[in-house]
C-alpha cells in the first residue's frame, strides 16, 4: 500500500462507526483503534478469554465432517452434471474485433434468442468493424443456449458470443 491509500483508508474508519479495524496482506499490516483502552489490557486477560471457550465434542465435528463430505459429493455431482452439458455445446466466438450487434437494426427484432434453433449457416449476430457490417454465421445446428455478449457490447478476437447446443 502507498502513503495515499493508507490515508484514504484511515479517513474511510474516523468516518465510520467502526472502533477497531486490522489489515494484513504478504508484507504489510495495518492496525487502527479510536479506543484509548484497547492496549492496555492485561495478558491475563486475554489468558481468561481463551481458558473460557469451549472445545467442541467430538460428537458436534463428527457432523461437521458428515455434512462437508455430503456437500462435496453434492458438488461433484453437480459438476458431473454441468460436464455432460456441455458436451454437446458448441461456443461460437468472435473471428474480429469489433462492435456486437444481435440485430439488423435497432429497430427490428434479434437474429436469435436463447431457445431458437438454429442451422449451419444461419446469422447469429453482427460485428461492426472499421464501419463494416460482418454477419457471424453458426458454425453447427442446434439450439441456442445462452447469449454471452450484450447488444452494443465491444468484442475482443475470441470473446465467446454464443453457446449452441449440438442437435435437431
Amino acid at each position: 500500500m502507498n502513503i495515499n491509500e493508507i490515508k484514504e483508508l484511515i479517513e474511510l474508519i474516523n468516518s465510520s462507526d467502526l472502533a477497531y479495524f486490522e489489515y494484513e496482506c504478504e508484507d504489510s499490516r495495518i492496525k487502527m483503534d479510536k479506543s484509548l483502552t484497547r492496549g492496555l489490557v492485561q495478558d491475563n486477560e486475554i489468558i481468561k478469554e481463551e481458558s473460557n471457550k469451549k472445545i467442541p465434542s467430538i460428537e458436534n465435528v463428527k457432523k461437521e465432517i458428515i455434512k462437508e463430505e455430503t456437500t462435496k459429493e453434492e458438488i461433484k455431482g453437480e459438476i458431473k452434471e454441468e460436464k455432460e452439458d456441455l458436451e454437446n455445446v458448441t461456443i461460437i466466438n468472435s473471428p474480429m474485433v469489433g462492435t456486437f450487434y444481435g440485430a439488423p437494426s435497432p429497430d427490428s427484432d434479434s437474429f436469435v434468442n436463447i431457445g431458437e434453433k438454429v442451422s449451419t449457416g444461419s446469422v447469429l449476430c453482427i460485428i461492426e468493424a472499421m464501419k463494416l457490417m460482418n454477419e457471424i454465421e453458426s458454425e453447427v445446428n442446434g439450439t441456442v443456449v445462452d447469449i454471452l455478449v450484450k447488444d452494443g457490447e465491444m468484442v475482443e478476437y475470441g470473446t465467446p458470443l454464443f453457446k449452441i447446443k449440438e442437435g435437431n
